[in-house]
């Protein structure tokens, strides 16, 4: 799409307003809307100038005395939005720092596209192709407070395996999955169905095309829209998108969604397993005659994702809450191995009939990451193990999770905490600052930026701490 037809789309459409999203360190999507009159006014002359606004008030980013910053709108991501009142046309936006006219060093989208263009430059190839697969969890409603007379979460879901025993208006009905129990039989256990139906719609009215969605493993609603892959950026774009369609149609329900990791102690956290591929020339240089018919190129990736994989997890496992998730028998990946069926392992080969679908599965990302900084952390990872030849060592084919004690021991295994995965990051860098894609200032800034969610938690009192302390 070109100026020419996001013109045509506003006229068309008697739309009435412009919707600039950007999205922030953390990965949540930030917007501000202008009367569609003033991009019609000289549509072009809009699209080269952007529209200026305070960096300043975006956490991580700029200081007061450098807040100047620039939206500039995508033109092929205009869509319009079916969710407010008034016509309205939304964008993604790169964000452009004045004081040189390029992409933002703590962009994130700015960031995806300096990853593409490593690629290309490096002669490795010259498209990556990511896949995810976010899960999220749709509840009835959802309470917390955090003061300093105590602290306390509570999660309604009439769907959840502990509500057999309430009462609700007219009737509990008992049809419920139970604890693992998701996986995925039909209504009227799986509650979901029509609300996932009216977001695959939606995604699909967006330009987000869907393959399938399904109820996953967790009780209390755990659910799953699974959508096709394609390159980098758009592909980060996409994932914004579904974000966004998740939570306003579960909002539209009297519901309400979350991609956060390990909302329910006790059952399934939320993963976003992402696939991957590097093509060049229109072939795909992961297909090959090697285990699981992989090649050569695409073992040395896979050995770069392990060998970086505790540094990966600050951004592809960023909150305290995704350590929730990282444990052994929840179906989360947390040995640093690779495999062609077992699931138990960080990386997997996914089965496809076609060399041309020959892909690798990162398992351990989950949908709190920033899509943009996850894909493109990834990719440099990635990127590293082909360019320094480094070779996984053999597939693990056996359950990693029931290893006897001298086996378990010498497979590594992902960060156990945000604080670990922090440190690992500020010690092992320098592969992600190739090519200028991610700087070593975006680090030390997003490493302050996390660690003061890590110190959050820290000084916060946990109401298990009473459990375990209160009487002794």
């Amino acid at each position: 799409m070109a100026v020419a037809d996001v013109v045509k789309l506003i006229q068309e459409n008697d739309v009435k307003f412009v919707d600039l999203r950007f999205t922030d360190t953390r990965g949540k999507e930030q917007h501000v809307t202008i009367p569609a009159h003033v991009l019609l006014e000289d549509a072009e002359a809009w699209f080269e100038n952007g529209h200026a606004f305070d960096g300043s008030s975006i956490a991580g980013w700029k200081g007061i005395q450098a807040s100047d910053m620039l939206l500039m709108a995508d033109a092929s991501t205009a869509k319009i939005d079916p969710f407010y009142d008034e016509p309205t046309v939304f964008m993604s936006c790169d964000v452009i720092d004045p004081a040189d006219g390029k992409g933002y060093d703590r962009c994130p989208r700015s960031v995806a596209k300096r990853a593409e263009a490593y690629l290309k430059a490096s002669g490795v190839g010259d498209t990556a192709y990511f896949g995810p697969e976010p899960e999220f969890f749709i509840f009835d409603s959802i309470t917390w407070g955090t003061d300093m007379s105590g602290c306390f979460v509570k999660i309604k879901a009439e769907e959840a395996a502990w509500a057999s025993a309430e009462e609700f208006e007219g009737g509990n009905t008992g049809h419920r999955p139970g604890v693992k129990g998701g996986y995925f039989p039909v209504p009227p256990v799986d509650s979901s169905q029509d609300i996932r139906s009216a977001m695959v719609l939606l995604l699909e009215e967006l330009g987000v095309p869907v393959e399938v969605h399904h109820h996953e493993v967790a009780t209390a609603g755990q659910n799953e829209i699974g959508t096709r892959f394609s390159t980098l950026t758009q592909r980060a774009d996409w994932t914004q998108i579904l974000k966004y369609v998740v939570q306003n149609v579960a909002h539209s329900y009297g519901k309400t969604a979350t991609f956060m990791p390990k909302p329910i102690v006790g059952d399934n956290g939320s993963g976003m397993h992402v696939h991957q591929s590097i093509w060049k020339d229109g072939k795909n240089l992961f297909a090959g005659d090697g285990y699981a018919g992989l090649s050569d190129t695409a073992l040395y990736y896979i050995g770069g994702i392990i060998k970086h994989a505790k540094a990966l997890n600050a951004i592809t496992n960023p909150g305290t809450n995704s350590y929730k998730r990282l444990v052994p028998h929840y179906e989360a990946p947390v040995k640093l191995a690779y495999s062609a069926k077992n699931r138990s392992a960080s990386i997997r080969i996914p089965h496809v009939a076609s060399p041309k679908g020959r892909r690798i599965e990162a398992r351990f990302p989950d949908p709190l990451a920033n899509p943009y900084l996850c894909f493109s952390a990834l990719l440099m990872a990635g990127l590293d193990g082909i360019q320094n030849k480094i070779h996984p060592g053999d597939a693990a084919d056996k359950n990693l999770y029931d290893l006897p004690p001298e086996e378990d021991k010498l497979i590594p295994t992902v960060c156990a905490s945000l604080d670990e995965a922090l440190a690992a990051l500020d010690a092992d860098r320098e592969f992600l600052t190739r090519g200028g894609v991610f700087s070593n200032e975006w680090i030390d800034a997003y490493i302050e930026l996390k660690m003061q969610e890590v110190n959050l938690t820290r000084m916060t009192t946990h109401p298990v701490e009473f459990a375990m302390y209160y009487s002794l």
